[in-house]
């Protein structure tokens, strides 16, 4: 069961029919046997009735769940299983109120669980991106004629917000938002997010021309109609903005843009495949 993948709900809901599987399954992900405390990986681990642990160092009791996106809260693991799989397996991305109703629970507690869920779209926001990493800039927002009056802008062409995206391919996509797409912005945005060993692959947009002195960068033109190149092409990142103003527009509707010290993030996420691979590892 550990090992199996699953290609429909149904499937998932016979390998996890109550929430004693879920919990043997998790157990099994997360120690394999070998119980360990998550206040002291040094102390000595009782076990207690109904799948609890106490750590000895501490005093503690824990269970499988303290200290992952489970914890503390009472909805079952096997609707937060099926949740896992639904947002993984809707490309464009699930509304609260649509999972609210596949789970048959409450749009604040779906919500919570979507957060939760999407927190761990942003773990190992520290390393960067290798191999081979595909560039390419967009531009997100509604059309300036459509804005209600007070939100419209006047004596400017700026209707979008312009937005750098970064993918590894089989691995994490990073979009930020950018005040601009200049040389100096977008090259500083690249190099604090891609290692200098990547393969660089981008399109014949003249802010990219220089990264060739730090990175193996090749480029595809697309006036040309040159789209392919060998390994040389800019479709996964192109793929992936199609599916983000698709989500935009078919299910969100609207995105805010979250603004950090360090720099303006769109937002951070490893590809989907991470919290599949934690249902099926």
């Amino acid at each position: 069961m550990i090992n199996q993948d699953f290609n429909s709900i149904l499937e998932l809901i016979q390998a996890f029919p109550d929430q004693q599987s879920c919990i043997d399954h998790l157990e099994a992900l997360r120690w394999n046997g070998n119980v360990v405390s998550p206040f002291d990986a040094d102390s000595k681990v009782y076990s207690c009735k109904g799948n609890k642990y106490k750590c000895k160092n501490t005093g503690k009791y824990f269970n499988v769940k303290t200290d992952t996106i489970f914890d503390n809260t009472k909805i079952e693991l096997q609707k937060w299983f099926l949740a896992i799989w639904l947002v993984t397996s809707h490309k464009k991305g699930i509304s609260s109120l649509q999972l609210g109703r596949d789970l048959n629970i409450t749009q604040k507690s779906a919500w919570f669980m979507l957060s939760r869920i999407r927190q761990c779209f942003g773990l190992d926001n520290d390393s960067k991106l290798d191999n081979e990493v595909e560039a390419d800039e967009t531009f997100v927002g509604g059309k300036n004629k459509n804005r209600h009056a007070n939100k419209k802008t006047y004596g400017s062409s700026d209707d979008k917000a312009p937005v750098l995206g970064m993918v590894e391919r089989n691995g994490k996509v990073i979009a930020k938002k950018v005040p601009n797409t200049t040389y100096e912005t977008l090259s500083t945005e690249i190099l604090r997010s891609v290692n200098e060993t990547a393969k660089l692959y981008t399109d014949e947009y003249s802010s990219y021309k220089k990264l060739k002195r730090v990175y193996d960068h090749q480029t595809v033109k697309h006036h040309r109609r040159q789209y392919v190149k060998g390994r040389v092409h800019t479709n996964t990142i192109e793929g992936f903005w199609s599916l983000l103003k698709r989500g935009i527009f078919g299910i969100y509707h609207f995105t805010s843009l979250v603004g950090t010290k360090k720099y303006n993030k769109f937002f951070e996420i490893p590809c989907i495949s991470y919290l599949r691979q934690f249902l099926v590892a």
